[in-house]
């Protein structure tokens, strides 16, 4: 069976100059980096090697860089972090609808210990407006948090103006930089973020890897808990081996990322033979513009995201969507963005990468319109309640 990998958004595979300087580290450095001796010195210097790759990839200072496990642990350290620390001078923090679980799950968590969290709406393109964020700062508010880009559809928000927002206020501003790490500039000086948020694997390094960006000055309680560690902000002898990949990934993004715009002319190739295969029975989710150059989010109306994947198994994409006991669920982005349930049912997430091809877009379109064509013809008038009784009884 041929197989065509259209999911970047979940995961990347190791890139081969990441893998080569792990396996170089493997080999040499087994020492522990905090030990002084000849074993513990080149361990050491291949983890300041790994923080000066990741500091230059975002246009930081490499004692701004904590490597972490990935990016949740980025995001809770940042999140729980800021309140931890800052609980003495407020408690409101503000977030979008939007976020992804590592963000929206922390701050959930913190209600339950006093934390007052506004949710913030965002508009039928997943953008949250900068204006909506001023007027929900209070005295209160110590931090805010709202994503680069969504993994989902791809919008990419306007994170600088938000930051000159959180700046005139005083207030701390992280974003989680996930999914726009080696797609689109991630500099810190132009973003004017105080923290920022990576996760190795949605970049060609291995899973299990990420960093928090913490802009100099910046207090956060420590998440993890023990020895001195990263300069005291977390415990925990450094992972050599992954470090090494995190960095050598971070070199190589900076190498590829110019060749990004060919991965949207492939990305706009596919939208565009699919809107001409299929009018208006598909519809783009995510701002048209102001979008991850790799990530296509569509809605086939009146069909089941999932049903159609599982219909083109050769096919490695993304649907959020799900039938449970007569209700229907979809991606709790599309909800925010208030598409509705029988647009958002339809939605399949396709994530290119540098090693798609113009061969394979075309075979997924070929593949997708034989597919459609034979399930059942809905019409594009179908209510809710048809759409609920049709797709999930």
């Amino acid at each position: 069976m041929r197989q065509i990998y259209l999911d970047y958004n979940a995961s990347t595979p190791i890139a081969q100059e990441v893998a080569e300087a792990m396996s170089g580290s493997l080999k040499a450095n087994f020492g522990n980096p905090s030990s002084s001796h000849w074993a513990g010195s080149p361990a050491k210097a291949a983890v300041t090697r790994a923080r000066e790759q990741v500091a230059a990839l975002l246009g930081a200072s490499p004692e701004e860089i904590v490597f972490t496990s990935g990016g949740s642990e980025a995001n809770n350290h940042a999140i729980k972090g800021v309140f931890f620390a800052l609980r003495w001078r407020g408690s409101h923090i503000i977030t979008t609808q939007i976020e992804h679980p590592a963000v929206i799950q922390p701050c959930r968590f913190l209600e339950t210990l006093g934390a007052e969290v506004t949710y913030l709406s965002v508009d039928g393109t997943g953008t949250v407006d900068p204006d909506d964020i001023r007027k929900a700062i209070t005295k209160q508010t110590i931090l805010i948090s709202v994503m680069h880009a969504n993994n989902e559809v791809g919008t990419i928000q306007p994170i600088a103006e938000i930051a000159r927002v959180a700046q005139e206020h005083g207030v701390l501003f992280h974003t989680d930089a996930a999914q726009t790490v080696g797609k689109i500039g991630t500099r810190v000086d132009e973003l004017g973020v105080d923290l920022l948020s990576i996760a190795g694997h949605k970049f060609h390094a291995p899973k299990g890897v990420g960093a928090l960006y913490i802009r100099q000055g910046v207090k956060l309680e420590s998440l993890i808990h023990g020895a001195g560690h990263e300069a005291g902000r977390r415990a925990g002898t450094e992972n050599v081996l992954l470090d090494v990949g995190l960095g050598a990934a971070c070199e190589l993004a900076q190498a590829r990322i110019g060749r990004m715009a060919e991965v949207q002319r492939l990305r706009d190739l596919f939208w565009t033979r699919l809107a001409e295969l299929f009018g208006n029975q598909v519809v783009l989710n995510g701002h048209p513009e102001h979008r991850l150059p790799n990530t296509l989010n569509v809605s086939f109306i009146d069909k089941v995201g999932a049903e159609i994947l599982a219909q083109v198994p050769e096919v490695a994409a993304s649907t959020g969507s799900a039938c449970h006991a007569g209700s229907a669920e979809i991606s709790p982005v599309l909800r925010a963005m208030g598409i509705p349930i029988n647009v958002g049912m339809g939605a399949i997430r396709f994530s290119l990468g540098l090693d798609t091809t113009a061969e394979e877009i075309e075979w997924v379109v070929h593949r997708l319109a034989e597919t459609l064509g034979r399930a059942d013809k809905k019409s594009a008038n179908t209510s809710e309640e048809e759409f609920l009784l049709d797709y999930c009884i």
